[in-house]
C-alpha cells in the first residue's frame, strides 16, 4: 500500500457546495491518486500519467458528456 497521508490533495473549482467532488493528488513516483472527497476512507485509485492524460483528453473531447 502506498502512503497517501502526505499527498497534496486538490479539488476542482467546479465542485458543488453540496460536496460533490473528486480529489486528485500527484505522487512522488509519478502516479496520480484519485478519491471521493466525501469518503476518502473508501479507497483511492492510482493512475499513471499516461492514463490520466488519456482520460483528460477524452473529457475535453466530450467523450463522457452523457455521464454528467
Amino acid at each position: 500500500m502506498f502512503d497517501l497521508s502526505k499527498a497534496a490533495w486538490r479539488k476542482s473549482s467546479f465542485s458543488t457546495s453540496g460536496g460533490n467532488c473528486v480529489e486528485v493528488a500527484p505522487l512522488a513516483d509519478g502516479r496520480i491518486a484519485v478519491r471521493n472527497s466525501n469518503a476518502p476512507e473508501a479507497g483511492t485509485v492510482l493512475f499513471t500519467r499516461a492514463e490520466m492524460d488519456a482520460w483528460i483528453r477524452g473529457v475535453k473531447a466530450g467523450e463522457f458528456d452523457d455521464l454528467a
